[in-house]
């Protein structure tokens, strides 16, 4: 019975697909062959294994392992995981509108949304939920809880929350909602002249919501934009090209996608007048940019339409499609690459050549081709999209890393709320020596003990010596240098006071204006910010990107 099932069901998925392929008698031949292997195989497994063995699970296993060895992207969806990959292609949910997390075995509000069921409720950021409509949640997993806060919209919940800096829990009666989680997760202005707005994922609507953004920013006097696509990592497709349109000419080629079923391959325009094709615009980009957020970053780059600051971008020039299956189950599988304007596919490793250990490398730079944008500028496939500016990314220093791993930001900012009814608008907001010194008193009883990567490297030292017989030699020289990084890692709350304020700051800001107050709070300290502005201040240096050197 089990192979009858096994085999009908995957001979029939694989009839569907295989109508629009050249016959094969031997392609088929070995497709009939290896499944029924497989159909004999899980019923042996399952008559004769020591132990029962679970037919969901098993087979789950298997085929996860088997199209882990194609690409990341290529997944199998059981119909229980449906609604989550619902929520990340829509961004839309029925629950509270709040990010929780788990702090301590302890179920904590990490951010409301702003005018979400959760907000309105009066849920606060540090909030710790004990219990969902009577069940405790103490010690479950953010997924458990997940499932519990979220439910049809117009549903009613019931919340036990605790303060912080409160014994006694408090019940709150709030009313789940469809919740719509914004592409634009951010617009306003850095200052009289300057735009910002940063688009954190590409669901539904995207392009409308840039648009949106776009307008609005120009009716507050936006002379100038920074676009942050800062670790969005993509997206649908149609709204790459959506938001592309917004400041490209309609009828210009945005992205062609290449794969191998030839009906399939197309090249996607600009359909609509653009919003705006003049007006200075830099695109922030990170590491952790990926797919729909590099076919527009790359877009802007062909043209010259954007002067690109920050990070060489991930390397994602795959495109993924769904397909149905039996039960309610989908394939997400990857059917394409994309082209963009230039005809570089940022494409940047190579997964259909393996290693024999299995593992994957990045597309060689001897392999790399040259290809032109509008003006003439040189620019490569085969590994992300290249910034024109690049910027150094700042590395916090290891006790900042520490402190904020073991919530010590986090919880201060939420003692600093009790004792503090408001403060200034975020973009102005600063820190006094006096806080600090209180932040400095709260961490009396802190473990905020650390490693350096010098100690870790004076550790390896140590033991080869011991190995090769020398450490006597040298135990007094390591002795001095370890006293001396213990004397500066005593001093590091004031090494390191600016960094450290920089991160309360924001970390403070949300308490009073949520996720746009934390991100007011480093426009002036975050460097791929301060080097956009720099840019766009200086018509000249902004000119010189777009030109043939």
């Amino acid at each position: 019975m089990y192979k009858k099932s096994v085999v009908g069901f995957v001979l029939g998925c694989f009839a569907i697909g295989l109508v629009s392929f050249k016959s094969d008698s031997e392609r088929f031949f070995e497709i009939a062959k290896n499944l029924d292997v497989f159909a004999t195989l899980f019923k042996e497994v399952n008559t004769y294994y020591v132990d029962d063995v679970p037919p969901a699970k098993l087979v789950r296993t298997g085929i996860d392992a088997m199209l882990k060895s194609l690409d990341p992207y290529t997944n199998y969806i059981p119909e229980d995981d449906i609604e989550d990959f619902r929520t990340m292609t829509t961004g839309q949910y029925g629950g509270i509108g709040a990010l929780v997390g788990s702090r301590d075995g302890k179920v904590v509000v990490q951010m409301p949304y702003e005018d979400s069921p959760a907000h309105k409720a009066g849920l606060n950021i540090g909030d710790e939920i004990v219990k969902i409509d009577g069940v405790a949640v103490t010690g479950k997993n953010s997924s458990d809880v997940s499932k519990l806060l979220k439910g049809q919209a117009n549903t009613v919940l019931k919340l036990e929350v605790r303060s912080y800096g409160q014994t006694k829990a408090r019940t709150v009666e709030l009313t789940r909602a469809n919740i719509n989680v914004d592409n634009v997760s951010y617009a306003g202005m850095i200052d009289d002249e300057i735009g910002y707005f940063q688009l954190s994922g590409f669901t539904m609507d995207a392009g409308k919501e840039v648009k949106t953004a776009v307008q609005k920013l120009k009716e507050q006097g936006a002379k100038k934009i920074i676009f942050d696509l800062r670790d969005n990592p993509g997206g649908l497709l149609h709204e790459a090209v959506n938001i592309s349109n917004v400041f490209v000419d309609k009828g210009r080629d945005i992205v062609s996608t290449k794969g191998k079923v030839k009906e399939w391959n197309k090249t996607y325009k600009a359909l609509d007048e653009p919003l705006d094709k003049e007006i200075p615009l830099v695109i922030l980009t990170s590491s952790r940019s990926a797919s729909a957020s590099e076919i527009v970053a790359g877009v802007m780059q062909d043209y010259d339409r954007a002067v690109l600051v920050g990070e060489r971008t991930f390397g994602k020039g795959l495109v993924q499609a769904t397909r149905p299956l039996s039960y309610n189950s989908q394939l997400k599988v990857t059917t394409a690459k994309y082209y963009i304007p230039s005809g570089r596919c940022i494409q940047a490793i190579d997964y259909a050549h393996r290693n024999e250990d299995g593992s994957v490398a990045q597309i060689p730079d001897s392999l790399k081709v040259a290809f032109k944008t509008a003006s003439g500028r040189t620019v490569y496939d085969g590994g992300g999209v290249s910034p024109d500016v690049e910027v150094e990314q700042h590395n916090y220093a290891e006790i900042v890393k520490t402190m904020a791993s073991k919530g010590y930001f986090f919880d201060f900012a939420n003692k600093y709320k009790v004792e503090h009814a408001s403060i200034p608008p975020a973009k102005q907001f600063k820190l006094s020596d006096a806080d600090y010194q209180k932040f400095v008193a709260y961490l009396g009883d802190k473990d905020v003990s650390y490693s350096t990567k010098v100690e870790e490297e004076l550790k390896e030292l140590a033991e080869r010596a011991k190995e090769g017989k020398h450490y006597d030699d040298i135990k007094s020289d390591l002795d001095a240098i370890k006293k001396k990084v213990s004397h500066n890692k005593a001093n590091d709350l004031t090494r390191f006071k600016s960094e450290i304020k920089e991160v309360l700051e924001a970390e403070i800001a949300s308490r009073y204006y949520l996720q746009k107050g934390y991100i007011e709070a480093t426009f002036d300290d975050d460097p791929d910010i301060l080097a956009a502005k720099r840019v766009l201040n200086d018509p000249q240096e902004y000119k010189s990107y777009f030109k043939v050197k």
